[in-house]
């Protein structure tokens, strides 16, 4: 469960890589396009530019690079060429790469040209709630802690944790244990050691927090029909705190 410091410095070579993409869709101008337009950028820019394999292609028979989560949709996302961004929406691109055999996973909300406050408001409060709990990460803490904090973070705001879908272990699989709870209790659960490495990506409601999944099988949307909005980066514990190994070039560390 625990990686080697040479397995963490592969991914955290990863992990810049996927920052990298970021940076990329950050000098985007969203409004007109297509989800699938986004999708077919990014793809091509971890191939060709980056030499790197977009690790979500392929798994689980998912088809493309990234899932592209807008509005009232909380995860999984499918691209699509009539799914057209507007002035006004919220959209999550969640992404991963794999490079050298280690796959790191981001996601990042972006604000589509003139969105009104209390979309932004949400996804404000969402980037702070995933900072939360990676604060919360260090030896001797426990899985629980970050739930907590992140839960603590939401509902204090008028928010609602999405309960279905959590962080995970990463590693040479995108999915490895343990799973990592976006809500909880302090002081329960696995203990933190050095050489973990997991994802935390709160998915925060607007309203209630319950989701369905559509008919395609992938995309989760609200149950009423409120935004929803997540942020996520690929952690690891060190021997005093955390690494993140995904941090984009416009972040920086919460004192």
């Amino acid at each position: 469960m625990t990686k080697r410091p040479e397995e963490i410095s592969l991914m955290a070579e990863a992990g810049k890589l996927l920052a990298s993409v970021f940076a990329y869709l950050d000098k985007l101008n969203l409004i007109g396009m297509s989800t699938m337009q986004v999708n077919d950028l990014v793809d091509g820019f971890i191939v060709n530019e980056l030499k790197a394999r977009p690790a979500s292609k392929g798994q689980y028979g998912y088809a493309y690079a990234l899932n592209a989560s807008r509005n009232n949709v909380v995860c999984h996302g499918v691209p699509a060429t009539g799914d057209v961004l507007q002035s006004g929406d919220i959209v999550n691109f969640d992404i991963t790469l794999e490079k050298h055999g280690y796959i790191a996973d981001s996601s990042k909300t972006y604000l589509v040209g003139e969105v009104s406050a209390q979309a932004r408001r949400l996804v404000q409060v969402t980037y702070e709630a995933m900072w939360k709990g990676i604060k919360a990460v260090r030896p001797g803490a426990r899985l629980g802690d970050i739930g907590y904090a992140i839960e603590q973070h939401a509902r204090k705001n008028g928010y609602s944790v999405v309960r279905e879908y959590c962080g995970h272990g990463i590693g040479r699989e995108m999915h490895e244990p343990p799973e990592v709870l976006h809500w909880g209790r302090a002081r329960t659960g696995m203990l933190l050691k050095p050489g973990m490495v997991f994802t935390i990506e709160p998915m925060i409601n607007q309203g209630k927090h319950d989701v369905e999944t559509e008919d395609d099988g992938w995309t989760v949307v609200t149950c009423d029909g409120k935004l929803s909005a997540q942020f996520e980066h690929t952690i690891a514990v060190t021997s005093n705190g955390a690494q993140v190994l995904t941090l984009r070039h416009e972040e920086k560390v919460p004192a």
